[in-house]
């Protein structure tokens, strides 16, 4: 799966040589790069209309994404994950928009985006005329004729529809329906590769043999292995039908990194989701820093380099895993970016380092 790694082009005030590796989308020739790059904050606050919970981040400066988008670039990332209701698009537009003023080729990019969060004036956001809807909105968003990589954003495919005499039903299930609209706008040339990100194994495990997809994603990190944990039933799932995963979430928004004091836990602006995660608390970063303690000391984590150290770590364990082809973890600006780099200059960690790692996390 892996590439042979090749040279990094140079880039200013790097502080150590990138080695970007490569691998394949599941079933496809799409070749991403190991280290690619979440999108979702790109959008700024956003807040859900069914629920009016914040589900976007603190406002961005357009010229820091930029930053952080050439430093990606130049390190050889060629994967970005978006989403349409990212920002109810911005995080589309914005990215388009930094693509096109940078002069890259659209053809060496690989543009993932999802349809399943957003779903308008529509009944449900999986009915085919919406998914057809959105997908013609994204393309015109990010400015292209094609999508490389189109997820279905959520895993629960039943909800209110219409029976076939048009009456209204609350569990309408649209999982073959979806499915069928995907697969044409593959034939139609709109969409490369087909994923699913979902939120339960349950769910995976249901639609899968139906939308047959080539990538599966979700959450994944030291503290959250559910889903690419060694024997477990997503990597059967995954074995028997040949997707790969993308891995959100690698750094736990920060929480790896050791950048948070337990005793002054950090607050977000109004519209940031993470005012809403329970995990900001002093309790559990209190015992996340004591096993990172023991992390910096084993990968010889100085003072200046803690951060970049710890976010490599992080994601290369992520990337140890079989049938994990992404890790894609966000940035706000250029010093992000160069942090989630970190792993692109490290050697791929070795079994014992992983095999440690598990056991430090799920002590």
């Amino acid at each position: 799966m892996l590439s042979p790694a090749g040279a990094g082009v140079p880039g200013r005030g790097r502080p150590y040589p990138l080695r970007m590796r490569y691998r394949t989308l599941g079933r496809t020739s799409i070749r991403v790069s190991e280290v690619g790059f979440g999108c979702w904050t790109m959008g700024g606050p956003n807040w859900s209309p069914e629920s009016g919970a914040p589900i976007g981040w603190a406002d961005v400066n357009e010229a820091d994404v930029r930053a952080g988008i050439k430093v990606g670039l130049d390190a050889g990332v060629n994967h970005w994950d978006n989403a349409d209701v990212y920002g109810n698009g911005r995080a589309e537009r914005m990215l388009a928009e930094v693509l096109r003023s940078l002069g890259i080729k659209r053809d060496t990019q690989v543009i993932a985006t999802k349809v399943g969060h957003l779903r308008g004036s529509a009944i449900h956001a999986f009915d085919p005329r919406h998914i057809r809807n959105q997908c013609e909105q994204s393309l015109r968003n990010l400015r292209t004729d094609h999508i490389d990589l189109y997820y279905f954003h959520h895993g629960s495919y039943v909800g209110p529809g219409y029976d076939g005499a048009g009456d209204l039903v609350k569990d309408h299930d649209y999982l073959a329906e979806a499915a069928a609209t995907m697969r044409a706008l593959v034939k139609e040339g709109k969409v490369r590769a087909v994923g699913q990100s979902a939120y339960s194994v349950e769910d995976f495990q249901r639609a899968v043999p139906v939308l047959k997809p080539d990538v599966l994603q979700n959450k994944a990190n030291l503290r959250y292995d559910e889903f690419i944990r060694p024997g477990s039933p997503m990597q059967a799932l995954m074995a028997a039908h040949g997707c790969t995963f993308v891995a959100f979430g690698p750094l736990d928004q920060g929480i790896l990194l050791d950048k948070f004091d337990p005793d002054k836990p950090p607050t977000f602006v109004e519209g940031d989701y993470r005012t809403n995660r329970k995990d900001f608390n002093p309790q559990t970063l209190r015992a996340v820093r004591d096993k990172l303690g023991q992390v910096k000391a084993r990968f010889g984590a100085t003072p200046a380099d803690t951060v970049d150290v710890l976010s490599s770590v992080a994601s290369r364990w992520v990337l140890a895993h079989e049938h994990v082809c992404s890790v894609i973890p966000g940035f706000r600006n250029e010093r992000q970016a160069r942090c989630n780099l970190r792993a692109a200059s490290d050697a791929p960690m070795s079994g014992a380092d992983v095999e440690w790692l598990r056991q430090i996390f799920r002590a």
